[in-house]
């Protein structure tokens, strides 16, 4: 099964894995955010949080390489009655379009090294200037907890991998701990993370 495969079973199981309100560190950005702004929520699953940045009168286009998981972002969507443009589609092929994204949300992406640099090149090349990058990923100290993240450390981030990814970025705030997470039935629980919010000079 392609990992693509294994998100959309994951996703038909019914429910929101990650349930329905945007990611805490995400939501916390809210003063910074204005109607209008051009948003890319990637690795969005669900929609949780492209939805959520179209209620607040965003521009959002939501990536992610499961189909089931969009067809589900759309009909959250349409449940609130706001538009949210939804893109099938693998971050490392995808043709990432040009337009400038005054925001980016990296919330719980995953990737290999490889894999990993290539998507925050792209990420960053495609925000405009000023433009606003947020992360919040699990790191290598979530190992052994059951409140969520791959088993793979490879595909695990920390502080210094954010600075090292976004090294073109002004840093404006990163943070590695312990938060506790209350996201869906597959995110509950303390778990070890690093939150980040970057800006494009």
């Amino acid at each position: 099964m392609s990992d693509a495969a294994a998100w959309d079973a994951r996703y038909a199981e019914g429910g929101f894995a990650f349930g329905e309100a945007p990611n805490r560190y995400l939501e916390a950005q809210s003063a910074r955010l204005r109607p209008g702004m051009r948003a890319l929520a990637i690795g969005d699953g669900e929609g949780r949080n492209g939805a959520w940045l179209a209620g607040r009168g965003l521009d959002v286009t939501a990536v992610d390489w499961s189909a089931t998981g969009l067809a589900k972002a759309e009909k959250l969507a349409q449940a609130r009655g706001v538009p949210l443009r939804t893109v099938v589609a693998d971050l490392t092929a995808w043709n990432w379009p040009r337009v400038g994204f005054d925001l980016v949300a990296w919330i719980f992406v995953h990737l290999p090294p490889a894999d990993r640099a290539l998507v925050a090149a792209r990420a960053a090349e495609a925000l405009a200037p000023g433009g606003l990058l947020v992360l919040e990923a699990f790191t290598p100290a979530q190992e052994g907890r059951r409140s969520g993240g791959p088993r793979d450390p490879d595909l695990l981030w920390s502080a210094a991998l954010v600075r090292r990814h976004f090294a073109g970025l002004e840093m404006l705030e990163c943070l590695e701990g312990t938060v506790l997470l209350d996201e869906g039935p597959k995110h509950q629980g303390h778990a070890e993370v690093v939150r980040a919010l970057l800006r494009r000079p």
